[in-house]
């Protein structure tokens, strides 16, 4: 590694990041992508799951905002119809909220931003005959309905680094880049890994996708000054055991002019968030506080039937936003939007990435590379919106048809292993599952519906490390499991990690030592 010179040095493995070395590894530079962690250890793994526009951004006039998400809304939907689906989302309405006249106008300018293919628009509904009425209390007569998707965020990231990967990008985790300094035409960066062994490497061109680090890394890494800077707001969620039986998501508007969600997950589950709380901490060290839950308890309160307190919550999960500072007054109200900084002049360029949202990472992927192809002679144009992420090239009817293939071709996988199969791996199933024809052949159970083969495919193919890696982020199998379950993951993927021999699959994704 120390005697090559890469195109492209990615700093940070979140979505934004993985997302650039997905989209410049496509256009054939050779990229580097470290990341001192986990992929989406952080803020990428703490969103509210959505794929969406973002409504409320309407009130703020982010109109040129709105219309990009909703336009990778139905490009992300096409790449990834295994981790992004569809989601139907109920908001009911009463006399002490925002006119039904200005939320109608509001979700027809939502309907038609952008170019619509895949997702039905909007209607008025009447709650007392429509599902979603059913958990809400009786008081909520009258509603909207709209589209939006959901996504699971964690996959995201990791499925956009495989594909990087699988296209030449070298990805390593657990790595940090602990100093760059530029060279006339190059950087070169020291790298240290998890065992506190450093090496050199250097590049053409750098990229700071730290998010909340990504003024830290310019300041202390970098040692240079920018004229952006990123904005920390902590989002908080809580997760509670399944308030609905059905499959709509709500959204709610509450006195203090925010809204939050309360989205089906999991199954058995219901997810509410988020927060908007300034945030001055370690953004490694981000968590709920007792103030927050409460909060989100309160606000679910005003609107279901079935009321819920702190001691209903399961789970819980927080992240940091490095939202753009664009010196709104409260947090809520901070641009979700992203900006791109390009320093080097003559030198060795260095690109920066100041806030942005999970949505429109691809698009911001493509800027990023698009600014720096012609400092890097590349002449490929961008194939990020057009190539399908791993397990997302589905045949001719899409993902339910490909499920019903796949029932017939494993009839004795149980359907509840084979639906969660389908929806993480999509037509990468048959890789996880490899030559199998029973599941006495995938391995031992080490965790009910967890067989090794599955454990396997994530440490030697998706970089997984951890318990949490495994169990959280590739993964929900956190909130099926019991404590003794998870300490007997735990007890695998020690032994598994100590095995003098894995696949080439798994060496070539092992961090440098």
């Amino acid at each position: 590694m120390e005697n090559q010179t890469w195109d492209l040095l990615v700093v940070g493995g979140g979505i934004n990041g993985a997302g650039i070395a997905r989209d410049a590894a496509l256009r054939g530079l050779s990229v580097l992508l470290c990341e001192r962690d986990d992929l989406a250890q952080h803020t990428s793994s703490a969103s509210t799951k959505l794929i969406h526009g973002g409504l409320r951004y309407l009130e703020y006039y982010e109109f040129g905002l709105v219309r990009k998400a909703l336009q990778e809304r139905e490009v992300l939907l096409r790449l990834a119809p295994h981790i992004i689906g569809p989601m139907r989302f109920v908001m009911p309405h009463d006399a002490s909220q925002r006119p039904a006249w200005m939320i109608r106008c509001g979700l027809f300018l939502y309907d038609h931003l952008a170019r619509r293919e895949i997702l039905p628009g909007s209607v008025g509904v009447d709650l007392s005959r429509h599902p979603a009425g059913g958990p809400l209390k009786r008081g909520f007569r009258r509603g909207f309905e709209y589209s939006d998707g959901w996504v699971q965020d964690a996959r995201l990231v990791v499925l956009n680094a495989l594909d990087a990967a699988e296209h030449g990008a070298t990805i390593l985790t657990r790595t940090a880049c602990v100093a760059v300094s530029r060279h006339q035409r190059l950087w070169r960066a020291t790298l240290r890994g998890a065992d506190g062994v450093e090496r050199t490497v250097q590049a053409r061109a750098l990229i700071n996708a730290a998010g909340p680090w990504v003024d830290r890394f310019l300041r202390d890494e970098a040692g240079l000054a920018a004229s952006k800077s990123v904005r920390l707001v902590k989002g908080s969620h809580i997760i509670v055991p399944r308030l609905f039986e059905h499959d709509y998501a709500y959204i709610f508007q509450n006195p203090d002019k925010r809204i939050i969600f309360a989205i089906p997950y999991e199954r058995d589950f219901t997810l509410i968030g988020t927060t908007d709380v300034e945030y001055h901490g370690d953004p490694a060290e981000v968590a709920i506080n007792e103030d927050e839950i409460l909060y989100l308890c309160t606000m679910i309160n005003r609107y279901f039937e079935r009321e819920i307190t702190p001691a209903d919550v399961l789970a819980t999960f927080s992240g940091v936003r490095p939202l753009l500072d664009d010196a709104a007054d409260d947090a809520a109200s901070v641009t979700r939007d992203y900006s791109l900084e390009l320093a080097g002049g003559k030198g060795a360029p260095l690109l920066s990435v100041f806030g942005g949202k999970i949505t429109t990472y691809r698009k911001l992927a493509e800027q990023a590379v698009d600014m720096l192809a012609p400092k890097l002679g590349a002449v490929l144009p961008c194939q990020s919106g057009l190539s399908p992420l791993p397990g997302g090239d589905m045949p001719t009817g899409g993902f339910d048809a490909w499920v019903g293939l796949a029932k017939a071709r494993y009839p004795w996988l149980p359907q509840g292993v084979l639906a969660r199969y389908a929806r993480a791996y999509g037509s990468r199933l048959e890789r996880v599952i490899g030559a199998a024809k029973s599941l006495a052949e995938l391995g031992v159970e080490i965790a009910p519906g967890f067989y090794e083969a599955e454990a396997r495919y994530l440490v030697d193919v998706e970089w997984a490390r951890s318990t949490e890696d495994l169990l959280w982020r590739r993964s929900k199998l956190k909130l099926h499991f019991s404590p003794a379950q998870m300490d007997d993951v735990a007890d695998w993927l020690v032994r598994y990690l100590a095995a003098p021999a894995r696949s080439d699959a798994a060496r070539r994704n092992t961090a440098p030592a």
